[in-house]
């Protein structure tokens, strides 16, 4: 048996574009953002990613100041180091990190090499996503850390999707 053989077979998944990345932003906007929307929003993560028994780490962070974290089981003290590069993006640049990486890509490059920030401190990798409030802007973000990058960032989004529909 060759080793191609012995490679399991998946569908790759279908990057989101960037244009889908922006919208999503421009969507996901919050009338307000306080400590109650910081527990509700965090707990909300808490109870999705129980359900998919996801060993992810969750945090939420505004105005420099962390009101909610959460680590499942299966997640590790790495997490919370992903958490905090990945969250220092998002307040650098006010986009998601997911975004940001993906924007470096489409440039060819990455974005360690066209940022010329230290790794240790920023990750351009998915899961942390901006707090955006009408008439405001970016006053934080909403991170977690377990999974793949991608799939960090869809349960972010799906997550902040549900919550914002259930306050309208």
């Amino acid at each position: 048996m060759g080793a191609h053989e012995l490679t399991p077979k998946f569908t790759p998944e279908i990057t989101p574009t960037l244009e889908e990345l922006q919208a999503q932003e421009r969507r996901l906007v919050f009338r307000r953002f306080d400590h109650d929307d910081a527990w509700a929003l965090g707990s909300l993560l808490v109870e999705l990613a129980r359900e998919r028994q996801a060993p992810v780490a969750v945090d939420i962070h505004r105005g420099g100041q962390q009101l909610f974290h959460a680590a499942l089981p299966g997640s590790a003290p790495d997490n919370d180091a992903w958490i905090a590069r990945k969250r220092r993006v998002v307040e650098r640049f006010g986009a998601s990190s997911y975004l940001v990486g993906s924007r470096a890509r489409a440039k060819g490059t990455t974005f360690e090499e066209s940022s010329r920030l230290d790794p240790d401190t920023y990750a351009a990798h998915g899961g942390s996503f901006p707090i955006t409030v009408e008439g405001v802007g970016v006053v934080g973000a909403v991170t977690v850390s377990g999974l793949p990058q991608l799939e960090d960032h869809r349960f972010v989004v799906a997550a902040l999707e549900q919550y914002l529909e259930k306050s309208r």
